[in-house]
Parts: C-alpha cells; sequence; structure tokens
C-alpha cells in the first residue's frame, strides 16, 4: 500500500502542475504562489507524501480538478456501479468456469469438451473491448434483445445504488458483465480441468473407487474440493482484477463506474481522481488476498492439521 501511495503521490509531481490546470493561463504569479501555498505545494516533499498519506487513510484526496468536487464524493457515487459490475462478473466467471473444468475433466476426449476448449481459447484471446462490441452489434443491434450502454433504471437506498431490482438495470447489466468475465471465466475453466485431471489420477482418489463410493462422491466430494485450492488463488487474483481492468468494459459500454471516470480523469490529467483511483485498487488486492488466505484454512484440511500439530 505505502509502494502505491508513493506511485500515486509521484503523479501529483510528474504528471502536470495542478496549479496551471486549476487557474489556466491567465492567471498571475501571485495567484500561483498563494494557490501553492494554499494547497501545501511550497512544503518539503516527504511532508507532502507524509500529509497525503495520512488524508489517504480518511479517504480524502482533495478536489477533482475537472469537476471541482470532492474525490471521495465522486468514488462514492460511482463506486457501486463497479462494485455490482463486477460481483455478477465474478458470479458468471466463478460458477461457468468451475462447471465447464469439471464437466471437461471428467469427459475429456468428449466431442462437447473439445468444443468448450476450442471456445476457451477465443475467449482467452480476443481482447474485452472486441468482445464487447460484438456481444453489442449481435444482442443489441442485430437482435435488439438488450440494451447496450448505461446503467438502466437504478434504485438509491442511503449513498448506494443499485439496478438489481428493476428490470432494465438486470438487463443493462447482462452484456457488460458478460464481457467482463469471458477472460476469467475461460481460465479459471482451463485451470479446473488440469487440476482435476491430476487430482483424478492421484492415489486417494483410487481408493475412494476401491471402498465402492459413487462417481459422484468421488468427483465432487473428494476430487473437485482439493482442486478448488488452486483455483482459489487465482480467483482472488482475477476478482481484483476484473475491478480494476472493469476500466474498458464501462468505456465500451459507457457504464457509469469508476473505471469510466478514470478514463475521464486520466483524459483531462485529473491527477487527484487518478491517484485515489491507484490507492483504491490496490486496497482491494491486499483485502482480496487476505481473505483468499485466511479461506485455505476453510477449503485444505491439512493446514488446519499442520497448525494443530505445531508444523510437525
Amino acid at each position: 500500500m505505502l509502494a502505491v501511495a508513493a506511485v500515486a503521490f509521484s503523479l501529483f509531481r510528474y504528471v502536470g502542475d495542478p496549479v496551471n490546470m486549476m487557474l489556466g493561463q491567465d492567471a498571475t504569479p501571485e495567484q500561483k504562489v498563494e494557490l501553492r501555498a494554499a494547497l501545501g505545494l511550497d512544503k518539503p516533499l516527504y511532508y507532502q507524501f507524509a500529509v497525503f498519506v495520512k488524508n489517504a487513510a480518511k479517504g480524502e484526496f482533495g478536489l477533482s480538478l475537472r469537476q471541482a468536487r470532492p474525490v471521495a464524493t465522486l468514488i462514492k457515487e460511482r463506486l457501486p456501479a463497479t462494485l455490482e459490475l463486477a460481483l455478477v462478473a465474478s458470479i458468471f466467471a466463478l460458477v461457468g468456469g468451475v462447471l465447464m473444468g469439471v464437466f471437461t475433466a471428467l469427459r475429456p476426449k468428449g466431442v462437447r469438451s473439445q468444443f468448450l476448449l476450442a471456445v476457451s481459447l477465443i475467449g482467452v484471446s480476443l481482447p474485452t473491448f472486441l468482445i464487447g462490441i460484438l456481444l453489442i452489434l449481435v444482442f443489441a443491434v442485430l437482435l435488439q434483445w438488450l440494451p447496450s450502454y448505461s446503467r438502466g433504471d437504478v434504485l438509491t437506498f442511503g449513498w448506494w445504488t443499485t439496478g438489481f431490482f428493476t428490470v432494465s438495470g438486470l438487463r443493462s447489466l447482462v452484456l457488460p458483465s458478460i464481457t467482463l468475465s469471458l477472460g476469467t471465466m475461460t481460465l479459471i475453466m482451463r485451470l479446473v480441468r488440469s487440476e482435476m485431471l491430476e487430482v483424478l489420477r492421484t492415489d486417494y482418489i483410487k481408493f475412494a473407487r476401491a471402498r465402492g463410493l459413487t462417481n459422484q462422491a468421488v468427483h465432487f466430494g473428494h476430487a473437485l474440493k482439493n482442486t478448488l485450492v488452486p483455483v482459489m488463488t487465482i480467483m482472488g487474483l482475477q476478482i481484483g482484477s476484473i475491478i480494476a481492468f472493469a476500466i474498458v468494459t464501462e468505456t465500451v459500454f459507457q457504464w457509469p463506474g469508476m473505471g469510466f471516470l478514470f478514463i475521464q480523469s486520466v483524459q483531462f490529467a485529473d491527477i487527484p481522481v487518478m491517484a485515489a483511483y491507484l490507492v483504491l485498487i490496490s486496497l482491494v488486492f491486499v483485502t482480496i488476498n487476505l481473505v483468499v488466505d485466511l479461506l485455505y484454512y476453510v477449503v485444505d484440511p491439512r493446514l488446519r492439521q499442520e497448525r494443530a500439530t505445531g508444523g510437525h
């Protein structure tokens, strides 16, 4: 977090001059000196960084240079849209990837398994923006089944907004969430398939079959559970990536989330918004990785046994 904070802080120093952006070219030198002092830019570099970290810990990143509004307010307004999109995309990716991975592992030479593997190569190879444009062309332009942009109608609960409880909100979620989930879904599918094929060749699976357990008990009670440990690691990283790299999807579908806000801030060199986005995304990655590490003890009983025996 401190490393990312240092990178975010460096934006203020090396990506344009916020004083010139806020005052414009017609400002007098006296006005620039006065504003620089008001923003604390005349202080030593280490002091400015300490103040930046202190304010970032409280969620304060100053005013947006483009909209002249607190950055925390802008993030607060856009956060529900991004989290909603990321949640649906993660569910699609996890459920679809695990199911298809198990299916292709249990029937490795089947025609449908080979077809899914071929399709997964397309999902991995195609860039996100192209997938989004193709989905818009087919389902929004040609078939006219789903909307191609915006978030639809949303309901407000305090400061939180959601489209889960409206028809147009749910319809608007379909195309961007599928676009955002396809790359992760194909990655999880291929990972589950390779891990499950490896687990099915282990001795304890052979012993489970020798005990007379059904295929369902062997596949889902023993093999799949041990397959999920590496999948959890990848999924944890991918959820963070889904949130961080929703930028392209939100831009293609004009989704009013943090990614779209970040693209607008880059175009205007709105440094406070860019810095806030970097710090927030790093916090998401750190938190998700911590949760994944803790979940290992739930999924893998060997870790609990090692801890109980002192690691011996």
